[in-house]
C-alpha cells in the first residue's frame, strides 16, 4: 500500500504520517514548505519523521502542474490524503491569490491525479468555515453552505464541488472532511491555542475577538487523525456517486472565555485580554453534528480541553524552551 499524504510538514499532515508509518505501509509525503508561518516548525515536524524508514518526502508545490502529474505517473499511489492548502480566514483578506493557487488549482491537480492513475480513495480535507453563518446548530453534513463569508470558505466549497464532480465523471471514491477548530501538539502558530499561550507566557495581552462571545468546537489532533484513518480504509461506495462529506468535530462547543481559562490553568498564570470586535470572516460559533462520522466508523472524538489544552502547553515549553 502506497500513500500520498499532501502537506505532509503540516500540523494534520504531520499527526496522519507518523500515524500511518506504524502500520505496513509506504507514504510519500509532500509539501511546499511555504513561510505562511515558521518554516523552522515545519522543518521541525519533518525531521520528527525523518527516523521513519516507510516515509519519504519531497518538496513540491501541488500549485505546480507539471511536477504534479510526473509524481503520480512515477508513484502510482494506492491513497491519497490531500491536506496541503492555503489556511487561514483572516489571511485571506490580504492575500487572495494565494487561496486560488492552493485551494482552487492545487486542489485540481490532485483530482487530476487521482483520476489518471486510478487511486482507490482520496480523502480530502475540507472546513467548518462552510457553514458560513449558519443559524441552525448543531452544524449538519446535510445544511446549506452555498454563503460563504470569507474566501478560505469559499475555496472549501469549491473543492467539495469540484470532487463531487470527479467523482460523478470518473467514478472517483472521494471523502471530504469538514474539520472544526483543530488543536494540539505541533499545532499551527496562528490558530488561538499557540497565539494565547505564547502571550501568556510573555506576560503580553491576547486579542479576544469579539468581546469574547465566541464557542468554537476544539477538536484535538488525536481525534482528527483517528477520524482520518478509520475513514481511509472506507471508500465511498460505488453505487451512485462515489462521494461523502463528514464533520470531523469533538461535538460539544467550548466558550473561548472557558478555552482561555485552561489555558490559564495549564500554564499557570493569568490572561491579560484586550477585549476587540468581531474580524470580518469570522463567526460567533461552531459545532459539528458527528453522527454520520460514528455511522460511518463507529469512533466519537474523545479528548476534553482541558487534558487537550494541558497536552499542548507541555509540547510548547519543551519545544520552545519556556
Amino acid at each position: 500500500m502506497k500513500i500520498l499524504i499532501t502537506g505532509m510538514a503540516g500540523f494534520i499532515g504531520h499527526a496522519v504520517a507518523k500515524h500511518l508509518a506504524a502500520q505496513n505501509v509506504e507514504i510519500v509525503g509532500i509539501d511546499n514548505l511555504n513561510d505562511y508561518y515558521e518554516v523552522s516548525l515545519k522543518r521541525s515536524r519533518l525531521a520528527d519523521l525523518s527516523g521513519l524508514n516507510n516515509v519519504r518526502f519531497i518538496e513540491m508545490d501541488i500549485a505546480d502542474r507539471t511536477a504534479m502529474v510526473a509524481l503520480f505517473a512515477e508513484e502510482k499511489f494506492d491513497k491519497v490524503v490531500h491536506l496541503a492548502a492555503q489556511a487561514g480566514v483572516r489571511y485571506s483578506l490580504d492575500n487572495p491569490h494565494a487561496y486560488a493557487d492552493s485551494n482552487l488549482v492545487g486542489h485540481l491537480n490532485v483530482l487530476e491525479g487521482c483520476r489518471h492513475t486510478k487511486v482507490k480513495h482520496l480523502i480530502y480535507a475540507s472546513s467548518s468555515s462552510v457553514y458560513g453563518m449558519n443559524d441552525k446548530v448543531p452544524f449538519s453534513v446535510t445544511d446549506r453552505v452555498d454563503e460563504p463569508i470569507s474566501l478560505y470558505a469559499a475555496t472549501k466549497k469549491a473543492n467539495e464541488l469540484m470532487t463531487h464532480t470527479y467523482s460523478h465523471l470518473y467514478g472517483l471514491p472521494a471523502t471530504g472532511l469538514r474539520f472544526f477548530t483543530v488543536y494540539g501538539p505541533w499545532g499551527r502558530p496562528d490558530m488561538a491555542l499557540f497565539k494565547f499561550t505564547k502571550a501568556i507566557l510573555a506576560g503580553q495581552p491576547l486579542a479576544v475577538y469579539n468581546s469574547g462571545n465566541m464557542q468554537r468546537d476544539f477538536t484535538y489532533i488525536d481525534d482528527i487523525v483517528e477520524s482520518i484513518v478509520r475513514l481511509l480504509d472506507l471508500p465511498p461506495s460505488a453505487a451512485g456517486v462515489p462521494h461523502a462529506v463528514y464533520n470531523i468535530g469533538h461535538g460539544s462547543p467550548v466558550a473561548l472565555m472557558d478555552f482561555i481559562r485552561a489555558i490559564e490553568q495549564a500554564i499557570g498564570k493569568q490572561a491579560i485580554c484586550d477585549y476587540q470586535p468581531m474580524q470580518p470572516g469570522d463567526v460567533p460559533r461552531t459545532w459539528a453534528d458527528t453522527e454520520a462520522l460514528f455511522d460511518a466508523t463507529g469512533y466519537r472524538p474523545q479528548m476534553g480541553v482541558e487534558q487537550g489544552v494541558a497536552n499542548f502547553v507541555q509540547w510548547y515549553r519543551g519545544y520552545y524552551g519556556v
